[in-house]
């Protein structure tokens, strides 16, 4: 039987690779399990530049965040956030604007749990918080308590919706998960989306053996293209440079040579509601 650590909750499935644990495990965090390493080693032999999407994803965030913070956004709603292990959203934010307000959200226990100790730790709960709930279900986001606690909806919100959508199946309508979000936004608020996709990187080949790996989680990948990941911006102005690769999203260094190609398996997206 394997050996249930003192930091994971009860009732976890400790058979089963966890979506987010398997990204904790690529950008170095400790909260993951044997079978998401195994998992975790499967996919990088598909796709041995695995980790430098999900490195490339996670500064791209940090790249939106600034943008919306230089629009004088000061909540932020960071729904899939996963297991904290560094650069987090409220790390970011508060380095610039202490009295600034996060709320996570994720459904995986083992992430909400580590969140909330992360949290309680750094003794700022008045200003960040971590929410149980299901992006599938937008009424479960909007009426968390700690949402309603932290974010004021008739005041801009920036809403991060980072490497999640491409874990819903179009059954889960993502679509008018999005709009439903985006109808409770007030102007000027931002929109920040990443998602796999097979369109740019070149190896397709390689990304769908990625995804023969993710069909064993609870949670698929699901790719698509830059024109479907356009959609979800329905309602919202795209900002340049538009639906882009992830390192080609207001990059703050020049692109080299050296890039590992892999990181074009990932786009991002930035939009604003008028």
């Amino acid at each position: 039987m394997t050996d249930r650590p003192s930091w994971a909750p009860q009732g976890i499935d400790l058979t089963v690779p966890s979506v987010s644990r398997i990204y904790d495990y690529f950008l170095g965090g400790s909260h993951n399990f044997e079978v998401d390493r195994e998992a975790a080693r499967l996919v990088l032999q598909a796709m041995p530049g695995a980790p430098k999407i999900s490195q490339a994803n996670r500064a791209v965030m940090h790249r939106a965040v600034r943008f919306a913070m230089d629009r004088g956004i000061d909540q932020f709603l960071d729904i899939g956030s996963g297991i904290p292990t560094f650069g987090n959203v409220h790390e970011v934010v508060h380095r610039t604007d202490p009295d600034a307000h996060v709320v996570y959200v994720d459904n995986d226990p083992v992430a909400v749990a580590h969140s909330r100790a992360v949290l309680n730790e750094a003794g700022n709960t008045d200003k960040a918080a971590i929410a149980a709930a299901d992006l599938r279900d937008p009424r479960t986001v909007l009426d968390n308590p700690e949402v309603k606690r932290l974010l004021d909806f008739d005041r801009p919100v920036a809403l991060l919706l980072v490497a999640v959508l491409h874990l819903l199946s179009d059954a889960d309508k993502p679509r008018e998960v999005v709009a439903a979000l985006r109808d409770v936004l007030a102007p000027g608020s931002v929109l920040v989306v990443t998602h796999a996709t097979l369109q740019f990187g070149p190896t397709p080949s390689a990304q769908r053996g990625v995804q023969e790996v993710y069909q064993r989680t609870s949670t698929p990948l699901i790719m698509r293209t830059k024109e479907e990941v356009e959609r979800f911006f329905d309602g919202f102005e795209l900002v340049e440079p538009g639906v882009v690769p992830l390192p080609h999203w207001r990059p703050e260094v020049a692109l080299g040579d050296d890039d590992d190609p892999a990181v074009l398996h990932g786009l991002a997206g930035v939009g604003l509601k008028a």
